[in-house]
């Protein structure tokens, strides 16, 4: 899956991983297309009273792939921005009893052109991501759609 060069994956997820919360959940990125994010953590750190996948870790690591695709594509268009998440919409399909594995992608309806572009125009955009949590067999655990603002930083 990773088509991006290793340095500017391992550059992210040094971004990610500065954060106390990416770390507690032992996050790591196994792989990027220029339009998906994977990112990876074992269930063992993030396991709840039930034995299976603890909710909140489902839905940070999916924030946390959605927000760094968007800062990714954003440092790859070559502008400097702070990236927020603004609202998501989650839905816990079915328990998780295997190592977190979830992926982001920016909505069917939008595009990273249109994005780039208004944030250069306006200094600030927004875009809708989607993300899920797999399951071993390649079924959805956990979905979610997110809307990211970033705003330019000055220069």
């Amino acid at each position: 899956m990773t088509e991006l060069p290793d340095d500017a994956l391992r550059a992210m997820e040094a971004q990610l991983l500065a954060m106390p919360p990416a770390r507690a959940i032992g996050l790591r990125i196994t792989g990027c297309t220029h339009d998906r994010l994977r990112l990876e953590a074992p269930l063992a750190a993030n396991v709840n009273d039930k034995g299976s996948a603890f909710g909140g870790s489902l839905v940070s690591l999916m924030t946390l792939a959605a927000w760094g695709l968007t800062a990714m594509k954003i440092e790859q268009a070559g502008l400097r921005a702070d990236v927020y998440v603004a609202d998501s919409q989650v839905r816990y399909l079915t328990p998780l009893l295997a190592d977190l594995r979830a992926e982001a992608w920016l909505d069917g309806d939008a595009s990273w052109d249109v994005f780039l572009a208004t944030l250069r125009s306006r200094g600030r955009a927004r875009a809708t991501l989607d993300s899920h949590v797999l399951l071993p067999d390649g079924g959805i655990a956990t979905r979610a759609r997110s809307r990211y603002a970033a705003i330019l930083r000055p220069a």
